[in-house]
């Protein structure tokens, strides 16, 4: 960013969650190494079905491990709905698991962390996942049992790759039921270019909306600490680079920088960032976004972002006109008074969703706004987005935001 002088807080805490990154052609042939680094003996895949029944990547997988591997489950849906996660629990269970490895993106990736919790807690569901007081802030049950190790193999970037929270969808309403374990993070995490081009171009460019939309309102971020602003930086230099050659199926590159954005994106959190902590519009969007994936399952996040964010930078970035700045700055869009940064940032924005042929309003989206008291509910119970509880207070304008965006 050119035009700001960074505002850099020297107080800060960093940590470092270890793990190993295996990355290129073949890196694959390094999972029965890291299986027996872990002495397992009964390795479990969590996958779902498009993976396992229509490319040949878990039949790679069950040759690489041989007698090592217990089983597969591959039934985990879009949403890592609550049904097929407590049926992939019972299977693993069943095969006798030491070792889980997640095979797909953000919605497996996500399910077989819970898998690893459900078969260490011996405790009702209800009574491990994130709790919503009517008055006070959310609150995470420390969930203490020893879960078994995890190996992550993508098959498209997520930033569910090395997170600790996980989300799963309760089957009768749709509302979101969030873990959170640190001991959930994964041993291993595999980049392998077979594996990465076995994404469909439609999941790939909407997982790149997600991604460069992130990276862009994290720019916004202000008296942080040089350590993230650096993530920051470079995770938005990736997915902008990615973007205009994610439209070439054969070419792993733009999927590899999108992997290494949402690592780097996690990995500020980990620095000592606040990735949501002071940005109204994002917060926003990544909480209505999360209910839409919900209650609508033909929408993917991405589409979901694109159809909101205009709406939520217009309505709600003038709560943070600093942030606003920086990130007009960053898309060359910072000349002209600060009331205007919201609407040039929109337009910005807007602009190279629909170069993705991404909608820009939820109308587009083919969903029923009927439903959208149910959206702004479970948007209320959103621990990412608002562990403090803010938007109760904002009930009626987030309701009228919501429907400003159709």
């Amino acid at each position: 960013m050119s035009g700001l002088k960074p505002d850099y807080s020297y107080e800060f805490r960093a940590t470092g969650y270890p793990f190993r990154l295996y990355s290129g052609t073949d890196a694959l042939e390094k999972l029965p190494d890291e299986v027996e680094r872990h002495r397992a003996r009964r390795a479990f895949i969590v996958c779902g079905r498009t993976v396992s029944r229509k490319t040949p990547l878990i039949s790679r997988m069950k040759q690489l491990l041989g007698e090592r591997l217990a089983g597969v489950f591959d039934e985990i849906d879009k949403d890592t709905s609550r049904s097929s996660v407590a049926r992939a629990t019972e299977a693993a269970r069943a095969a006798g698991a030491d070792l889980v490895i997640g095979v797909g993106a953000g919605s497996v990736i996500q399910g077989a962390r819970i898998v690893t919790i459900l078969l260490a807690e011996n405790r009702p569901i209800e009574e491990l996942v994130t709790q919503y007081p009517d008055h006070g802030p959310a609150i995470s049950p420390k969930l203490l049992a020893a879960k078994l190790p995890i190996v992550n193999v993508l098959t498209a970037p997520t930033t569910a790759q090395n997170r600790a929270g996980s989300r799963m969808k309760d089957d009768a309403t749709a509302a979101g039921m969030e873990f959170f374990d640190p001991k959930t993070r994964p041993a291993a995490i595999f980049w392998d270019t077979e594996a990465l081009l076995t994404a469909p171009l439609s999941l790939i460019r909407n997982g790149a909306g997600t991604i460069w939309c992130r990276a862009v309102m994290n720019l916004g971020g202000f008296s942080e600490n040089p350590l993230v602003e650096g993530d920051r930086l470079q995770s938005y230099r990736l997915a902008s680079g990615a973007l205009a050659r994610i439209a070439n199926a054969a070419d792993p590159a733009p999927r590899f920088e999108l992997c290494a954005a949402t690592l780097l994106q996690n990995r500020e959190a980990d620095d000592g960032g606040t990735q949501f902590a002071r940005h109204w519009a994002m917060r926003a969007a990544y909480a209505f976004s999360t209910a839409i994936i919900s209650i609508f399952p033909h929408v993917g996040q991405g589409d979901a972002y694109a159809a909101l964010t205009g709406t939520m930078l217009r309505r709600l970035g003038s709560r943070d006109p600093e942030a606003m700045a920086r990130i007009a700055d960053a898309l060359g869009a910072g000349d002209g008074p600060a009331a205007e940064h919201p609407e040039r940032i929109a337009r910005k924005m807007e602009e190279v969703f629909r170069s993705l042929r991404m909608p820009t309003r939820l109308s587009a989206l083919s969903i029923e706004s009927a439903k959208f008291p149910q959206v702004l509910e479970h948007s209320l119970k959103n621990f990412n987005a608002d562990p403090k509880r803010e938007f109760v207070k904002e009930r009626a304008l987030l309701a009228e935001i919501l429907e400003a965006a159709w």
